[in-house]
C-alpha cells in the first residue's frame, strides 16, 4: 500500500521513529542499519512495507530499497518473520548478511538472536540463488570491497593473531567501506589500532 514516507523525524531510537507527515505521525519499526543512516537527519525518507497481522497493523521503515528487497526476501522464507528479518538486518547489517547468505556461511545467519540451525540454512538454501541476482549485490557499492580477497586475508589475520573473527569483520568492513582501495598489509595495520 505504501511506498515509502517522508517528513519530519520527530521521536527516534534504534528500533523505532516516528515520522510526522502532513500532520500525520507514523510509528516505524526500524533496523540499527537504517538507525545509523538517518540518526542526525531532521527530515527523512523511508521505503516502508506494511505487516497486517491479526492483532496489529505495522510499518516497517527502510533507509534505502536495497535493504528493503533483502527484508522482503528474507520474509518470504517460511519460519521468518518482519522481526526476524530486521533483527538479521541490524546484527548482521544488509552486507555481510548477504554475504553471509551468499557463501553459505550457517554458523554466521545463526549467529542472530533467535534463529536456529534449521531456520539458518533454509535462508541459505531458499535465498542464495535469489540474492545473487538481488540488486543488493549490483547496487550496494559497499558490498563490493568485501568481496575482494584482501579483505578475507585482512581477517585470517587478525583471527591468527588472537583476535575474534567478528570483531575483526565489522573493523575490517568498516575500513573498507570508508578506504576501498586499502591494501592487506594497510587493512592489517589500520584494524590494530582499531582493536
Amino acid at each position: 500500500m505504501y511506498a515509502y514516507i517522508e517528513g519530519k523525524l520527530t521521536e527516534q531510537n534504534p528500533a523505532c521513529v516516528t515520522v510526522d507527515c502532513g500532520g500525520v505521525g507514523y510509528e516505524i519499526h526500524i533496523s540499527l542499519h537504517t538507525y545509523t543512516q538517518i540518526k542526525d537527519k531532521q527530515t527523512v525518507r523511508l521505503w516502508v512495507y506494511q505487516a497486517v497481522r491479526e492483532d496489529a497493523l505495522l510499518l516497517f521503515g527502510f533507509a534505502d530499497k536495497t535493504e528493503k528487497e533483502l527484508f522482503l526476501q528474507l520474509i518470504s522464507v517460511s519460519g521468518v518473520g518482519a522481526n526476524t528479518a530486521r533483527m538479521i538486518i541490524s546484527t548482521l547489517g544488509p552486507e555481510i548478511a548477504v554475504r553471509s547468505i551468499l557463501d553459505g556461511d550457517v554458523k554466521k545467519v545463526q549467529s542472530v538472536k533467535g534463529i536456529g540451525l534449521k531456520t539458518a540454512q533454509r535462508i541459505i538454501v531458499d535465498l542464495r540463488d535469489r540474492i545473487a541476482k538481488m540488486e543488493v549485490v549490483s547496487a550496494s557499492s559497499s558490498l563490493l570491497p568485501q568481496l575482494r580477497p584482501e579483505r578475507d586475508e585482512a581477517v585470517s589475520a587478525l583471527v591468527t593473531l588472537g583476535f575474534a573473527k567478528n570483531a575483526a569483520e565489522k573493523t575490517v568492513d568498516g575500513l573498507l567501506a570508508k578506504l576501498p582501495d586499502l591494501s592487506t598489509e594497510d587493512l592489517i595495520k589500520q584494524a590494530l589500532r582499531m582493536l
